[in-house]
């Protein structure tokens, strides 16, 4: 619990797992199921941690996180594991979730309103449902658990404590992340139950601006690319230090965040509206999480700054194939058209107490120059694509101020759009050419670039080096793909597409022609910079076929090491081991006494498995084995005999 925004984006799948629907329990009222239950004059609801005192919160709904907004919010609980949690409303227990990620071990009830509350992370479950979820792992044989329950079995009044805050699952730190969600299975926003015990009367904090060019015509102070702007402070009202020159169409990027009175957590910030010239083009109130539409965030940040350097910029603008409905007001899509007259920019940024910031700029006219400051190449060339421009920056080395760009063997002349001091750039709208090359007086610049494929349709991409299935919902909008095979020491990289550019459902590769090798424990992953991501792969002769989620760049390793087990004690009270892979991670464990099934707890974050008995009087006594598998297949085996 680092920050108010930190999940691993591998945890994804699991989260969206944690998140369906609760199936019928969230679907009928409770006072039609159980004799006296009715919603008329219920109790207000109750504070679920150390209710009637002050908390404090290091998460809050709807922020921003790297793959889903933040469906509740995350009570603080002093970095303390075990501190007691409190059922919200009277209600029943309708489904239990105990896992390694995401939500760890989570608890659902359901109240006579039809909402649903939700304690996750937790360390331990209390009460009955604690002996009978125990009971429910050894009949099982597994951790991993998914039960779901019907109003009569675990009947629960308001203030009953229900289990005890911890560090479960997908957490940075022991918390509680706590929601309350409705018939339809959205996230509310727990604030709005207006809790005494929380207090905030401080404003949102805005930290940067960034001015995104909408057009191949367009510029900001000069240039075709994203800029971002600090901005400075005043109290709560945030402005910039000069005004923004600007040409075509814009659109506007922010970086904020929250803050809570006592808390140094950065959180989220629920409503945003911009106004052009007093004229209100774009809002934005996240008072609801839709699970279905969660992972649908990378549309609505800039996915390309996120995954460079870690940074969440809100969008004021609804970019192309994005799906969500957060927006109540979004005049030509956000977007800014500037001709002939300076416009006065105001952004007001609103929290659920209230609390606002305003940030206010003026962005005037200009033409294009070729006086434009550029910052200087460390490279003789660069290029991105943006959408669909691809541009190309170049040192100069001749008068000629030209390049030649190749596409399928044709050849087109490009003049440059802009220059700085020693600097060319050339734009390349990919929606007329795809260049697989261009010829430069620094050299050849090769752009891999092969085919557009477009969204909203199935389609599939073939080529000798590699066959490439897209869904109908695999991409938010056009992909200009590039593809291509480098050797790197003794592997072969293949880059497919950009990692900095977002699929909205997997895709299905097939890579080619690979070479007749042992083939045995070898399979695909992902490069995450220095580390690699397991994905596997099915092999059929020469061709491995894989799934994946994510863009950017593949390579086929071997992992032939069992993974690592270290005793940190096993004796007739306990059994507890750290285990560890060096490759493709921890798939499977399993550990027994005297051949019968053992449960162990997993905490992934530390790779800390728990031993955790049945009968809490019987000890550990006999032979013990544990079965450690990783996702290559290779196992390793601990044996001792406890005395």
């Amino acid at each position: 619990m680092k920050n108010c925004w930190s999940l691993k984006l591998s945890n994804l799948v699991l989260l969206i797992g944690f998140c369906t629907p609760i199936l019928s329990s969230a679907q009928f009222s409770l006072s039609k199921e159980i004799p006296g239950f009715s919603f008329a004059n219920e109790e207000p609801y109750l504070f679920p941690v150390n209710p009637g005192k002050q908390n404090y919160l290091a998460g809050t709904m709807g922020e921003l996180r790297n793959t889903h907004f933040h469906a509740g919010i995350d009570i603080r609980t002093n970095n303390m594991a075990g501190v007691p949690i409190r059922a919200t409303q009277r209600g029943y227990i309708s489904r239990v979730i105990v896992g390694s990620y995401g939500y760890g071990q989570v608890l659902f009830l359901t109240h006579p309103d039809g909402n649903v509350s939700v304690y996750a992370h937790l360390d331990r479950y209390k009460g009955k449902i604690a002996n009978y979820i125990l009971n429910k792992h050894y009949e099982h044989k597994s951790f991993d658990l998914d039960l779901e329950f019907t109003p009569n079995q675990f009947p629960i009044n308001r203030g009953d404590t229900i289990g005890l805050s911890g560090n479960t699952g997908g957490s940075n730190g022991p918390h509680l992340h706590f929601e309350i969600r409705d018939n339809k299975n959205e996230a509310l926003n727990p604030l709005n139950f207006k809790f005494d015990e929380i207090k905030d009367a401080l404003p949102p904090v805005a930290q940067k601006i960034a001015i995104r060019p909408m057009g191949i015509d367009s510029r900001i102070n000069g240039r075709n690319g994203r800029t971002e702007f600090y901005l400075l402070k005043n109290g709560s009202k945030y402005f910039l230090s000069n005004d923004i020159q600007v040409n075509g169409k814009i659109g506007i990027e922010l970086l904020a965040f929250d803050r809570m009175d006592l808390s140094q957590f950065r959180c989220g910030i629920n409503e945003i509206e911009m106004l052009v010239d007093s004229q209100k083009v774009f809002s934005q109130k996240i008072d609801k999480v839709d699970f279905d539409k969660s992972h649908s965030i990378v549309s609505l940040i800039d996915f390309q700054t996120l995954k460079t350097r870690g940074l969440r910029f809100n969008k004021l603008y609804v970019d192309d194939g994005n799906p969500l409905k957060y927006y109540e007001h979004a005049l030509n899509r956000g977007e800014i058209s500037i001709s002939d007259k300076p416009l006065n920019i105001q952004i007001n940024l609103k929290d659920a107490y209230g609390n606002q910031s305003t940030i206010q700029f003026k962005i005037r006219p200009a033409s294009p120059t070729n006086g434009t400051v550029l910052t200087p190449l460390q490279k003789p060339f660069e290029y991105e694509i943006t959408g669909n421009i691809l541009s190309l920056h170049v040192r100069a080395c001749n008068a000629k101020g030209k390049i030649y760009l190749f596409e399928k063997g044709n050849e087109t002349t490009l003049e440059p759009n802009y220059k700085g001091i020693g600097h060319e750039v050339y734009l390349i709208d990919l929606q007329k050419i795809i260049p697989d090359s261009a010829a430069t007086c620094q050299g050849i610049v090769p752009f891999h670039l092969t085919d557009n494929i477009p969204s909203n349709v199935e389609y599939t991409y073939y080529s000798d080096l590699a066959d490439i299935h897209f869904n109908r919902n695999s991409l938010y909008d056009t992909l200009f793909l590039n593809l291509s095979k480098e050797q790197k020491g003794k592997s072969e990289i293949f880059s497919i597409g950009r990692a900095t550019e977002a699929l909205n459902s997997p895709i299905e590769i097939t890579l080619k022609q690979l070479e007749d090798s042992d083939r045995s424990k070898m399979s695909v992953y992902h490069v995450e910079g220095r580390s690699h991501e397991f994905i596997g792969g099915t092999w059929e002769r020469d061709k491995i076929q894989f799934t994946t989620s994510e863009l950017g760049d593949f390579v086929i390793l071997k992992d032939t090491i069992a993974p690592l087990i270290y005793r940190i004690q096993c004796h007739q009270a306990s059994a507890r081991f750290r285990v560890m892979d060096n490759l493709s991670g921890i798939s499977s464990y399993n550990a027994t006494i005297n051949g019968e099934w053992l449960l162990m707890k997993y905490d992934y974050k530390t790779g800390i498995l728990q031993s955790e008995r049945l009968d809490q009087a019987k000890p550990l006594k006999g032979d013990f084995e544990l079965k450690v598998r990783d996702k290559a297949g290779n196992e390793k085996v601990y044996l001792q005999k406890i005395l």
